[in-house]
């Protein structure tokens, strides 16, 4: 027996060892191979295991940091601007409409319901293209699962390397062991970039259609699920056409795969389907670029969609946006500000054009405001005991060895406070400050709410401080919110999932000055607008304003409120140069008038408390004067216009200089109705009484009121000069 079991051992070896040495190799290397799958195999299974007990809980994966998506509402409801990465609310599987899952599963993996993750037989289409397409410079096609975008999506970069698919490959197996499919769809169809910075099918949805996802139809579907492809290209925001064919294709897709009827996919009718206007991102940006930093002091929301809804009056914004636009100066730039009685801000224009230049000159320049800084000086002053009619002396002065000088180069002597303003005198100014203190007046700037650095030097009482238009737009809406702080805001209300989480809160228990001081102030801010100096600003209601216009008219300001609201409007350049012709009067008025007459044309004509009529006439344009040569000197017309060649003309009422011989003088300057010589009058007090209709006694007239006089006298030419700020 033994002999025999050797004989047959001899046997066997004989035979193998005639098997040729070639076939010997391949059963080994066979054999190798069944080895190195079996180890693959098993690391592969060791590796997607452990991967599966790493990954993160289905909720946790739902909550992961996504961005923030916000939206901003007009005063209207009218959404005006998205911003962040766009997601919107999360929808359950049972939620997103069947028509949504099944376009989806039908372009993007159509063996969804049926792989483990990953798609062998998308892999082998996508390796045959790829060595078809070799050379051709086009990229290769990919064979990436939902299951794998998901992986992708949440766990890894765009980045398009070998590496990242492997790992990519592990992440999906992964998934599949420890979700289910509709685990996963829920997480792709909430989570994928869809284009337009929307992230997920709701916001999608309410991005290109207006609505969220639960109401989407058949056609808004298969454009929806057509995006993930390319959003760039076929989003509706960069081609609408390119959407709907691709719609098109997504609905044949659908048919092939028996997601839908023929007749169902015909019905579809995809080239009707209409999209919600994209919000418009000109002029409203600069409202959002201020209103939305607020957020971070208002709220403690960083991660779920926020709705801010805000005070901007979209009707109010295209009618400030068209007043800068026409009647800023060629080359220069304007700002506009529009602030209700209780502090919310109804429109806001920071330039000419936010595509071209985002900087906000409403809430960011800081800029010199010329007279319009008067109004604290007189607030000062009226606090201190000073009245509208009380009498002080307009004539040169010096304080600290500075010499403010009027625009006019004369003095006129004894005249009231009310007179003082109206024509912007600037000795009186000085006056005022340095009796009630250049500290006080400075105070006083702070209390109404200017942020600025202010000065305590002499000259500050002509404006030589910087502000910020929105600033000095609050100071006068103080002022005639009857001397109770505005305090300026844009947000009235923040929602996050249906719950409000912030309400503003209006304060109006901050009295800056006593009620009498504000209607006293007011009463002299009319006189601006009813005297010539800012009559461009009249819109058929009580007004009351203050011009301002800097050195070389580099600036023009005009702020001024009626019927309960108030407007500041700047023009200038941004590199503080000169422009021609600019006066606080002219274009700034112009612009504040063509905006309010549109702003309060439905609100109900609101009386101030005291009610002044003056001539409609002026001594100056508004401008600061220093002591010594005027440098930018130009004669102006009845509406502080610059008059071309320099000369006035001579109107009807206005008679030629003449020297005491009777001949004529030709220096240009045009005298007021003087005697049968023509030689002027004296610019005193009693010309001043004359002009205002003073002069015919009325006994018992109260303080404030004004004749209603016959047609004013002929008014004098008014040259202009100033110097620069020292």
């Amino acid at each position: 027996m033994a002999r025999s079991s050797k004989a047959r051992s001899r046997t066997q070896g004989a035979r193998v060892s005639d098997k040729p040495l070639w076939r010997r190799r391949l059963i080994l290397l066979i054999q190798i191979g069944f080895g190195i799958a079996a180890l693959a195999l098993a690391a592969l299974a060791i590796t997607v295991y452990v991967t599966r007990a790493q990954l993160p809980s289905f909720e946790q994966l739902k909550s992961s940091p996504n961005g923030q998506m916000i939206r901003v509402h007009a005063a209207d409801g009218t959404v005006i601007v998205s911003l962040g990465p766009s997601y919107g609310d999360w929808l359950s599987y049972d939620q997103i409409p069947a028509v949504m899952r099944e376009a989806m599963i039908s372009v993007e993996d159509r063996r969804f319901r049926s792989h483990l993750g990953v798609d062998p037989i998308g892999m082998a289409r996508a390796i045959r293209l790829g060595i078809a397409n070799r050379g051709t410079g086009r990229r290769q096609q990919g064979a990436s699962t939902i299951t794998q975008q998901v992986a992708r999506t949440i766990f890894l970069s765009n980045k398009y390397d070998l590496g990242r698919k492997m790992r990519e490959g592990f992440l999906a197996l992964a998934l599949e062991r420890k979700f289910s499919k509709d685990e996963i769809l829920e997480l792709y169809l909430n989570k994928v970039y869809f284009g337009g910075g929307a992230y997920g099918i709701d916001a999608a949805s309410r991005k290109f259609f207006g609505h969220g996802a639960e109401h989407l139809t058949l056609a808004e579907a298969a454009i929806i699920a057509g995006l993930v492809k390319a959003p760039s290209v076929y989003s509706p925001t960069a081609d609408e056409a390119a959407a709907k064919d691709r719609a098109g294709v997504v609905l044949s897709l659908m048919e092939e795969t028996g997601a839908i009827t023929p007749q169902q996919a015909a019905d579809a009718d995809v080239q009707n389907v209409t999209f919600a206007p994209e919000p418009k991102q000109n002029s409203v940006r600069y409202f959002t670029d201020w209103a939305l930093p607020q957020l971070a002091t208002l709220i403690d929301e960083p991660s779920r969609p926020l709705e801010v809804w805000t005070t901007l009056d979209l009707g109010m914004q295209r009618a400030a946006d068209a007043a800068v636009r026409k009647n800023a100066p060629a080359g220069a730039q304007g700002a506009l500000v529009a602030i209700d009685r209780d502090g919310a801000v109804r429109a806001m224009v920071g330039g000419k054009d936010y595509v071209s230049s985002i900087y906000n000159r409403a809430t960011q320049a800081v800029r010199q405001p010329g007279s319009a800084f008067k109004l604290f000086v007189y607030l000062a002053a009226l606090e201190a005991g000073h009245k509208p009619e009380d009498s002080i002396v307009d004539e040169p002065v010096t304080i600290d060895g500075w010499s403010p000088r009027n625009d006019s180069r004369r003095n006129i002597g004894a005249t009231t406070l009310r007179t003082a303003f109206a024509y912007s005198i600037n000795t009186v100014a000085a006056k005022l400050g340095q009796q009630v203190g250049f500290s006080t007046v400075a105070d006083m700037a702070r209390r109404f709410g200017i942020t600025t650095p202010v000065n305590t030097h002499p000259s500050m009482v002509l404006g030589t401080s910087e502000v910020r238009l929105l600033d000095l737009t609050r100071a006068f809406a103080s002022v005639g919110n009857k001397g109770v702080a505005v305090t300026p805001y844009g947000i009235t209300k923040v929602t996050a999932a249906g719950e409000t989480i912030y309400t503003q809160q209006i304060d109006t228990s901050h009295v800056l000055v006593a009620p009498y001081v504000a209607a006293e102030m007011t009463d002299l801010l009319q006189t601006t607008v009813n005297t010539g100096t800012g009559k461009a600003a009249q819109i058929g209601r009580p007004v009351a304003g203050k011009t301002g216009t800097t050195t070389s008219s580099k600036d023009g300001w005009f702020l001024g409120f009626s019927s309960g609201l108030t407007t500041g409007v700047w023009m200038g350049r941004d590199d503080a140069k000169p422009i021609a012709g600019l006066h606080g009067g002219t274009a700034p008025a112009r612009a504040f008038h063509d905006f309010m007459a549109v702003a309060v044309a439905n609100r109900p004509v609101e009386q101030f408390e005291t009610q002044v009529t003056l001539p409609d006439m002026s001594m100056e344009p508004d401008e600061e004067s220093y002591f010594g040569a005027p440098d930018n000197g130009v004669f102006v017309d009845d509406d502080g216009n610059p008059v071309q060649g320099g000369g006035a003309q001579p109107r009807q009422n206005d008679r030629q200089r003449v020297d005491p011989d009777g001949n004529p003088i030709d220096d240009g300057i045009i005298a007021p109705d003087g005697d049968q010589q023509g030689r002027p009058e004296k610019l005193d007090q009693q010309w001043m009484d004359h002009v205002l209709g003073r002069d015919t006694p009325a006994p018992n007239r109260p303080r404030g009121d004004r004749p209603a006089a016959a047609p004013p006298p002929a008014r004098p030419d008014r040259y202009s000069d100033s110097r620069p700020n020292q």
